[in-house]
């Protein structure tokens, strides 16, 4: 409940709710305000290993229900103990999983490495997944950005 009323003891709220005379400072980036926000999506330290972290996690969860989904054999019982292949084949052949892999298109293409591309190899049809874990104020920035990004791919 802390967490969703923005009552943790951070550095900002010491200073700015409780009137404490510390600084309001991230205490990992020296930076911006020590704000819930700031930890959760935007410390500039935390997003070089701790974000990634929680990325892939989030994919690899995904990854795992794709595959129960399709009918990929798998090593593991639970998605956290699942580590993705970079291709997974469903029995029969009939879908193919693509983990973190770079899309071969006719022209160059920045940032055409998707997290999860999906293929009907019977339909030949494809679905691409790229995920984006931000926090709550911008969602509607990042999936601006992501939607900006395959316009531009499509022109």
């Amino acid at each position: 409940m802390a967490a969703q009323d923005l009552a943790l003891q951070t550095k900002y709220y010491a200073t700015k709710i409780l009137n404490t005379e510390t600084d309001s400072k991230c205490r990992l980036c020296q930076q911006f305000d020590e704000t819930i926000g700031h930890i959760i999506s935007a410390c500039p330290i935390l997003a070089k290993e701790q974000y990634i972290k929680r990325h892939d996690r989030v994919c690899a969860q995904l990854h795992f229900n794709m595959c129960k989904e399709t009918g990929v054999q798998l090593d593991k019982k639970h998605w956290y103990e699942h580590v993705p292949k970079s291709i997974e084949t469903s029995q029969g052949g009939k879908v193919t999983i693509l983990w973190n892999q770079k899309i071969q298109t006719d022209r160059t293409i920045p940032n055409n490495k998707l997290d999860i591309t999906i293929r009907d190899n019977k339909k030949g049809i494809c679905m691409l997944i790229d995920v984006a874990i931000s926090g709550d104020r911008n969602v509607i920035k990042k999936e601006a950005e992501k939607i900006l990004i395959y316009i531009k791919t499509l022109q």
